[in-house]
């Protein structure tokens, strides 16, 4: 079954809480599905925004280098996807790139994610938490094969994102928890479902602290 359709169910949804593992036939996990269509909906919303819109606000011109000459013919559920078969980033890496994308939108009012840049944020994001969080990575080479890019390609585009984002990375536990809960709202209209929530990682993330950001340029 596509799992895009798939129907994230209180039941599904906590056994992958205590059962999610990192081994190599794991399962996607739930957070992709939610963030997929979450992103899908802001997407949309924005697209109505700037639309009815009579005075546009104007993106600034370094955030264009997100936007690709061609739209990639993947959906943003099979991108993000196709981002965990390669890397096997653990939930926690995505609950800390969306963080990175919030901010990154409110640090340029102007931007607005589309079809056109929402593959080559989400790759850098991605790739940015993933040295954040995880204690191995793989290079940035090995990234922008998975994501369809050159390497000179993502270098640039994780070194504008770091000043773009003034370099503030850090991300400490109770952001993160408030992260996790505003995903899980987003399972229904009802909310409360919870997605994978690993506290190990939410803990490691409080202790290692601004000493991460060191790693994220190499």
């Amino acid at each position: 079954m596509d799992s895009s359709s798939l129907t994230i169910s209180p039941r599904k949804l906590h056994y992958d809480l205590y059962s999610y593992s990192y081994k190599e036939d794991s399962n996607t996990p739930l957070v992709i599905n939610v963030l997929a269509s979450l992103i899908e909906r802001n997407m949309a919303r924005a697209q109505r925004i700037v639309k009815n819109c009579s005075s546009r606000v104007l993106s600034k011109a370094s955030t264009k280098i997100f936007d690709c000459r061609e739209i990639p013919d993947l959906t943003i559920q099979s991108y993000l996807e196709r981002i965990f078969r390669y890397t096997r980033a653990g939930p926690s890496v995505y609950v800390v790139a969306y963080v990175y994308i919030d901010r990154f939108c409110q640090n340029n009012l102007g931007f607005r994610i589309n079809s056109r840049n929402v593959h080559r944020l989400l790759i850098t994001t991605i790739m940015v938490a993933s040295k954040y969080v995880e204690d191995m990575n793989f290079r940035n080479s090995y990234f922008a094969k998975v994501g369809g890019l050159t390497t000179s390609e993502l270098n640039e585009l994780e070194l504008e994102f770091l000043f773009m984002m003034n370099f503030k990375l850090h991300v400490n536990v109770s952001v993160f928890e408030s992260y996790c809960s505003h995903l899980e709202r987003e399972v229904s209209i009802g909310g409360g479902y919870p997605i994978e929530r690993p506290l190990r990682c939410a803990e490691e993330i409080k202790e290692r602290g601004h000493t991460q950001i060191a790693r994220v340029m190499l």
